[in-house]
């Protein structure tokens, strides 16, 4: 029998990443090759005419997939009935803007669509933030929407976990497939720790240790982790345009994984919010190793934290609650 076709909010739906996120949904990147979609496509009123474009577009593409399209400037019927809502929209930080200043647009924007998903969308809506701040922004909406459970309220580290298994991939010159369970720690920002403890290689004979392959602690520790912390400057330095397609393509994975789940001794990275897991501050929306399984995803326990993770991990956490509480100030 055939599937109901699943409603798929996009925020910002004009912008670079959502350009780049529509067609990955409407072809099953993300719910599956088998799973009907109807894309229900949000942005500002000035971006109005963009977004009817973008809609001819999809019209075009003739998606067998795609069995509907709603392309409005209006949060409430753009939010209506949906299932999975991946926020895009945002405001970027601009030269010579202070943080709080930014902090503040996002505030109002997250509060505002907190309050329609709150009231319209489909009970157990999976929500995935990507605009930056994406933890704070997280945690606004899920302040704003209480009837959402937390536990359903993301955000997207999965494309540093990403940029992290490219790295070591080109480093080692073995598939990125074939390289599994780094983790990312913390905030998206520069502050975020990835973490290649625990990651492995399968080679042929066998998974072995990232550490034991790359042979390299001082990089390792050093110019790996700054590699893919500074990963998003560095592209904006060589496209003058900020990553979309890697951005769109890792929200497609983070939400395949939620709803479909992950491969047995697999863990991805994703921000939830923290219940103190290895001493992480709580209610902070912190990235974690997790696992999926039946739409749901559990925080993978005991990992050996050393003394070098374990300052990275403070830092991130202190970062994070030093947002909250900038955000918080805007609210009053």
């Amino acid at each position: 029998m055939a599937k109901q076709p699943v409603r798929v909010l996009v925020t910002g739906a004009a912008g670079q990443i959502g350009y780049a996120l529509v067609p990955m949904i409407a072809r099953g990147v993300m719910l599956g090759a088998d799973q009907p979609v109807i894309l229900h496509m949000l942005d500002i009123p000035p971006a109005a005419e963009a977004l009817n474009g973008v809609k001819m577009e999809l019209v075009d593409a003739a998606f067998p997939l795609l069995k509907g399209v709603v392309a409005t400037t209006d949060a409430v019927e753009a939010c209506t009935g949906v299932n999975v809502a991946v926020m895009v929209g945002g405001f970027p930080r601009k030269e010579g803007m202070e943080r709080k200043d930014v902090m503040s647009k996002n505030v109002s924007i997250y509060k505002s669509q907190a309050s329609a998903l709150e009231l319209h969308a489909a009970p157990n809506c999976k929500v995935l933030v990507v605009a930056n701040p994406a933890n704070t922004n997280a945690l606004i909406l899920k302040e704003f929407a209480p009837s959402i459970p937390a536990k359903n309220i993301t955000c997207l580290t999965r494309l540093d976990h990403n940029r992290a298994l490219g790295q070591i991939s080109e480093k080692l010159n073995v598939q990125v497939s074939d390289v599994k369970n780094v983790i990312i720690w913390g905030n998206h920002s520069s502050t975020q720790y990835p973490d290649v403890n625990h990651a492995t290689v399968m080679t042929p004979s066998g998974e072995k240790p990232v550490r034991e392959l790359v042979k390299d602690d001082a990089w390792l520790n050093g110019e790996f982790i700054t590699t893919v912390q500074q990963r998003g400057a560095a592209i904006i330095k060589a496209r003058k345009l900020s990553s979309a397609l890697s951005a769109a393509s890792a929200a497609c994975d983070h939400i395949r994984d939620w709803v479909l789940g992950t491969p047995e001794g697999t863990w991805v990275s994703m921000g939830v919010y923290s219940d103190g897991s290895y001493n992480a501050p709580a209610g902070v929306i912190y990235s974690f190793p997790v696992t999926c399984k039946n739409g749901e995803w559990t925080i993978v326990q005991g990992l050996a934290i050393d003394e070098f993770s374990r300052k990275k991990l403070d830092l991130t956490g202190v970062e994070l609650t030093e947002e909250k509480e900038l955000a918080y100030s805007c609210l009053s």
